[in-house]
């Protein structure tokens, strides 16, 4: 036994410390053409964080973070399919995208929603995001964007950046806690082929930067994670039906994202925006298992059927007063533009049918906006004028 135990202290040892270092994320990480129809489910939870966990400017090394008590509110299923599924529907795609895209050549698609600042009138069906994962032998080995598809009248259209040096690089590899910060700017637009029926175009400076790593905790379970808190900077440009286009600055996001091995896609991700230099929650979601969710279709028609706010219009420098469900307990009130930009999130612990939002909140903002509210009994937006 003396013998036997120092040699069980050497063989314990490096498996102890390799539990204790960040992990390592490389192309093999990615996501690849999903197995199951099932594999990669997300849960949307609430914006309200649990009082449990750290801040999000915690950082360092050997981190917790107990995200166990995360409720959905909603799922989806993230899929990834082979390029040459889709290729195979379009001729278009598969020159684009296919084996003969040069440097839009995608290894992997995903059904997909279009990266649109704001809803647009167009009818848009069948959309695809097209990513690639660089050679296993590749000097600098990265996952990128490589360009958008979806289909209008029935006709493909592809979008793809300006070049390959202007794709949005999402990852480069290896990455982990010891890797340093790194950038890309991209640049796509859609194609003069469809401009008399809308233009969109994006200018985009992504920086990541693996802050910390440790243990993550959430419903899905516990692993061992790097976190990378990417910070997106976009300006956008929009015209529909051959009218003059729009240019705007979206506001500074980012997206606290933590990765593991062999899971594809971040185990959580929190999204903030930045607005008036407050930087709000404004998505939470993470790998999930399947749960039964309690639609609340009923519930939002309830408080959406009480809300009322007053003055409307209301003009700027003043107050706003709101009917809200009486003892509906904690909920929240948010106000964006019309293209998406916060203007203010507020947090009220109970009620007694009526709040008042202070004339600040809203600032000098003149124009029309969308006023959330989100109760436990529901959840509904109103459209408001400040003159």
């Amino acid at each position: 036994m003396r013998q036997l135990l120092p040699l069980l202290l050497l063989t314990t040892v490096p498996t102890l410390a390799l539990a204790q270092v960040s992990p390592i994320i490389d192309r093999s990480d990615m996501p690849a053409t999903t197995t199951t129809v099932d594999s990669l489910r997300l849960s949307v939870a609430s914006l309200v964080l649990p009082n449990t966990v750290p801040p999000l400017s915690r950082r360092g090394a050997n981190q917790t973070w107990n995200y166990s008590t995360l409720t959905p509110t909603s799922q989806r299923v993230e899929s990834f399919v082979s390029v040459s599924s889709v290729t195979a529907t379009s001729l278009t795609y598969s020159f684009i995208f296919g084996p003969f895209g040069g440097a839009n050549r995608a290894t992997v698609a995903s059904p997909q929603a279009l990266p649109l600042p704001v809803a647009l009138p167009i009818p848009l069906t069948d959309s695809y995001q097209f990513y690639a994962t660089s050679a296993a032998a590749a000097a600098q080995q990265n996952f990128r964007s490589v360009g958008f598809g979806a289909s209008l009248n029935g006709t493909a259209i592809p979008v793809t950046y300006a070049s390959a040096a202007q794709q949005d690089v999402i990852y480069r590899f290896p990455l982990s806690f010891a890797s340093l910060p790194d950038s890309s700017n991209s640049y796509f637009s859609t194609p003069t082929a469809i401009a008399t029926v809308g233009y969109l175009s994006q200018k985009r400076k992504r920086v990541n930067k693996p802050d910390a790593w440790g243990t993550l905790t959430t419903p899905f379970g516990q692993f061992q994670t790097v976190r990378v808190v990417t910070k997106l900077i976009d300006h956008d440009s929009v015209a529909i039906g051959g009218t003059p286009g729009q240019g705007f600055d979206v506001p500074l996001t980012r997206e606290y994202k933590w990765l593991a091995k062999s899971q594809h896609v971040p185990l959580l991700t929190i999204t903030t925006r930045t607005i008036g230099g407050t930087e709000t929650v404004t998505g939470v979601e993470y790998r999930d298992s399947y749960r039964r969710i309690i639609r609340t279709a009923n519930r939002d028609a309830a408080t959406n059927a009480v809300l009322t706010a007053s003055p409307n219009p209301s003009a700027s420098g003043t107050s706003l007063t709101l009917t809200v469900p009486a003892g509906s307990g904690p909920l929240t009130v948010s106000a964006t533009d019309v293209v998406g930009r916060q203007l203010f999130q507020r947090d009220f612990s109970s009620n007694s049918g009526t709040l008042r939002i202070e004339a600040e909140a809203f600032g000098t903002f003149r124009g029309v906006l969308l006023l959330t509210v989100q109760t436990a009994r529901g959840t509904a937006t109103r459209r408001l004028v400040r003159e």
